[in-house]
Parts: C-alpha cells; structure tokens; sequence
C-alpha cells in the first residue's frame, strides 16, 4: 500500500492502513483541511468536483462531496468529467475551488485528490504546504445541521466544448473539409464519452475507439507510453485511419500516432502545436526542464523566445503567465494554451492539431518529419536511505562546472546539442536522471555516463 501527500494533493492505493493506503480517514483529512485553507471569510464556500472513470470514482467522489458538505461548503460535481473540464467550470461557475479526483496516468488500484483553487487552477507551494500542516493536526471543525453545504449534480463538458470551437485558431470547417478517419484510445476511462463529442463537433464524422466504453477497467496500463500503445498501433497499421489519438485517464495527456502506425512521439504533441499557433501569434513559449529541446528550436524559428520551468504544471504555469507564453506545456503531452486556461487540456490539443492538419494537407507523419529529431533517454538510480542526495548533486555541478548549468529543479548540465537533467524524488530515495540528444544510443550513453559518475561518488562517500 502507498500514500503520498504532497504539495499538489494526496495520492495512494485505495484501502489498507490509515497513512498507508488512501482510505476513507485520509481523505475525509485531507478535504477537510482544504476547506479550512479557503474559508477566509463567512461566506459559504462553493466546490466544484469531478473524477475520471476508475473503478474507485464513485466511492471516492461520495466521500469527497460529504465531507465538504460537512464542513459546510456547497457541492458542485460533474460527475465522470476530465481533469481540464473541472479547471474550465470553477472560475466559469464561480466557485472557491475544485477538486479532481483522479490518479491520471496510474494503475487502476490508485486514485488522488488533485486541489484547485479559485482560478480553477493548482494550488501553490505554500498553500499545499498549509494543508499538510493542517492535517498533522487535526485539528477540525464542521458545520452545525442548518449550515451543512447543499450537492448539485451538473455537466460542463459541453461548454468547455463550444469554448475550443470558438477559439481564432481552431477551424471546425477546415476539419470537417479534410474527411478524417480516427481511431482514439481513452484507456476506458472519462475520454470515451468525451473525444466522440469534440470530433462530432468539429465535423469528423469517421471516426472509432479501440476499446468502446468508459467501464474504468484499464485495458493496459494507462500511462501513454510507447510500450503501453500496441493495440492502437496495431489498428493503425491495419486500418485506413489518418491519424490515432491517444489521451490518459483524466484527459490531460496528449499522444499522437501516424498513420502508418507509427508514434508521433509523446514529446512532439507540444511541438507540433506550438508551432502551429506561433505560426500564427508569434510570442515565447515554456516547458520544463525535462521536455525536448526541439520546442526551443521551432519557438526561436518563428522568432520567439524559449524558457525552462521547475517540473510541474504549478511552475510551468507560473512561468508562462511571467514570460506571457503564448503556448506551454509539459513533454508527457501536457498542452497548455492560455487562450482557453491556465492547465494542461488534451482535447484543445486535440483541436489544434486536427486544425494544423486540416490546413497543411499532410500526412502526420509528413508533419513530424518536418520538426527537429531528439531521442530522451529517462532513467533512475536508487539510493539506500540516509544517502545526501543533495551532495551528490552538488558533486556533479562541480563535476561539470565548465559546462552550462541550470540549477532552477536538480541540476541540469547543457552540452552542444545535448543535455542531462538529474532531479531528487520527493517521496523515495532516488535521482531521476534523464538524458537528451540526437539519438538514443548517444542519450542513454550520456545518462550512464552520469550514473556512473553518481556511484564513484557514493564509494568515495562511503
């Protein structure tokens, strides 16, 4: 069993131990002291919720809506939704927060709370920390019979809908033109009842799942990663499809495949849609530190300016909203586009995309063979405990002090071309060292080369 809590929310493994597992105490914890963090005055607070389609959703989601009941705040939910819809519906309804729940890319027997606030985006590092603190103590008090909080059911996919079609650069009559053949993979999760709606409104009208229905059993692990993908590729390669879309559980992962079956390639969601929008408003751009670089070279091609954010979309966020980014995003295809809101969000992704297509009268893999080529290398080495993580680092920094160094989240050593980025977990005893450069042979050489260098350290230390 596992519990995480964090800064972001609280995930872990339904059942088990109180602390050990995500059991009904812990969250019935944790959303209390949410609601303790946005009280900041009399007024009645109004949540919006939401969750994805696994199978811990319903139970997960009565929980979640009674305690904040309990504590005296008015209930919104929309029931089986995705991650950027609850994040559209809190400033558009006027609410105090949101609550996501959702594991996104994590096995079935996982499930989260992932905690808005008024703006319908994450919460912050210090709030996060707030609410941590707050359930140490428990310290908790709930609202007397006559100021309990109200539930009302209610649906926003719809409107967050009609706001992707009426985006400038998004062109429902081009897609509808182009007479598309799609094939989708949902993970049957909360994308099998939302894809079909966005495609029929952007006028393809061929169009089929792998898989069928929002049952929440996973028919593979849902993170959408290559090794995870062969069931779609598969019908790619058999089928007459222009292009196979793949989204995670919750909806904010974007993951492309060509129409000979290949994969786009997870990285290249951003970069392809970037490029199309600073096509058309040309303006800087963000990812974070452990994205390719090859969105840096198409945003400084149509004359903007590149910028590296902490790992997370809070801090990606951040540095959009700081630098004015006209697109951002993360490299598990996370896109971010500020003319719609603040968080990653498949479906405009999805929009996009099919725009781009529509108007360039490619294929898609005539439309990747257009970007830059870069292969990530992503590994891990595990310490035993007691391990000072933090002196590694700095041992490698000093290591490398000739080269360029970014030392934002870990450290992250810039060579002609190529680069590494190391980063300590939060929540286990390891370093995250991912390596990037024009192939993979060269990437994994280059990231063995800085785990080797990790465990001369450590035999010195010892």
């Amino acid at each position: 069993m596992a519990l995480i809590k964090s800064i972001s929310g609280i995930r872990g493994t339904i059942g088990g131990h109180s602390g050990e597992g995500l059991t009904p105490k812990d969250m019935v914890k944790f959303c209390t002291a949410y609601v303790r963090l946005l009280k900041q005055s009399d007024k009645k607070l109004k949540i919006v919720i939401g969750r994805d389609a696994r199978l811990s959703g319903d139970m997960v989601t009565k929980l979640v809506s009674g305690t904040l009941m309990g504590a005296g705040a008015d209930v919104v939910d929309l029931g089986l939704s995705t991650t950027p819809t609850v994040e559209m519906a809190v400033p558009e309804l006027d609410a105090d927060g949101g609550i996501i729940i959702t594991a996104s890319h994590n096995p079935a027997q996982w499930n989260a709370l992932k905690l808005l606030n008024n703006k319908g985006e994450f919460i912050s590092a210090e709030q996060g920390e707030t609410i941590l603190e707050l359930c140490e103590s428990e310290d908790f008090d709930y609202a007397p019979i006559k100021q309990i909080g109200t539930y009302a059911s209610s649906d926003f996919i719809d409107e967050h809908i009609q706001k992707i079609l009426q985006l400038p650069l998004v062109d429902a009559q081009a897609i509808s033109k182009a007479n598309f053949n799609i094939v989708f993979d949902a993970v049957c999760s909360s994308g099998e009842l939302v894809i079909p709606k966005l495609l029929r409104a952007l006028g393809v009208k061929s169009f089929e799942s792998v898989y069928g229905e929002a049952s929440g059993v996973f028919p593979h692990n849902p993170e959408p990663l290559p090794e995870h993908l062969q069931d779609i590729c598969h019908k790619m390669e058999k089928g007459k499809f222009d292009l196979g879309i793949v989204v995670d559980p919750d909806v904010d992962r974007l993951a492309l495949v060509c129409e000979n079956g290949s994969l786009f390639g997870e990285e290249y969601s951003l970069v392809a849609i970037a490029d199309y929008v600073l096509q058309h408003k040309p303006g800087n751009t963000v990812s974070n530190l452990s994205s390719t670089q090859a969105l840096k070279d198409v945003t400084i091609k149509r004359g903007g300016e590149y910028f590296a954010s902490a790992v997370g979309e809070v801090n990606v966020v951040k540095m959009m909203k700081e630098q004015n980014a006209v697109i951002g995003g993360e490299g598990n295809g996370g896109i971010i586009y500020p003319e719609l809101h603040y968080g990653r969000d498949a479906l405009v992704g999805i929009a996009l995309f099919l725009t781009q297509l529509a108007k360039t009268g490619k294929s898609v893999s005539a439309l990747r063979s257009q970007f830059p080529t870069y292969h990530i290398s992503k590994n891990k080495i595990e310490l035993e405990e007691g391990i000072n993580v933090d002196h590694i680092l700095n041992e490698i920094k000093e290591k490398y002090k000739k080269q360029e160094i970014n030392t934002t989240d870990g450290v992250k050593i810039i060579f002609e071309g190529e680069w590494v980025h190391l980063r300590k977990s939060n929540t286990e005893p390891i370093i995250r060292i991912y390596a990037e450069a024009d192939s993979l042979a060269t990437a994994d050489h280059l990231a063995n080369k800085i785990i080797q260098d990790i465990k001369e350290i450590i035999t010195v230390r010892s």
